[in-house]
C-alpha cells in the first residue's frame, strides 16, 4: 500500500504557504509512489512535522529551521523509494 504524506504546520505562523508549496514539490516528484499528502493546521506553537504514514521524518525544531525542498525530497525518496531517482537533487 502507498504511503500517505501529511505536513502538520503552525498556522498561527504563517507557514500553510510553506507547507503548500512542500506538498506540491512532493506530489510531483512522487506522484507514483504515494497515496496522497496532506496539510493538517497544528493546535502546538511552532510546530511544523512531515509525517509518512504516522511515523515523524521531519521536525523542524530538531532540525533547527527549514531546510532546501531538496533535503525534504532526500528523506521521503529514502523511506518510499530508495531506488528513485531525482535528477539534478541527487548531483548536489
Amino acid at each position: 500500500m502507498k504511503p500517505v504524506i501529511t505536513i502538520e504546520y503552525c498556522p498561527k505562523c504563517g507557514w500553510l504557504l510553506r507547507a503548500a508549496y512542500m506538498a506540491q514539490e512532493i506530489l510531483i516528484s512522487f506522484s507514483a509512489d504515494i497515496k496522497a499528502v496532506s496539510l493538517q493546521p497544528s493546535e502546538q506553537p511552532g510546530a511544523y512535522y512531515i509525517y509518512i504514514n504516522d511515523d515523524i521524518v521531519f521536525n523542524r525544531k530538531e532540525y533547527g529551521g527549514f531546510p532546501e525542498i531538496k533535503i525534504i525530497k532526500r528523506i521521503i525518496r529514502n523511506i518510499v523509494n530508495p531506488e528513485k531517482n531525482l535528477g539534478h537533487i541527487d548531483m548536489n
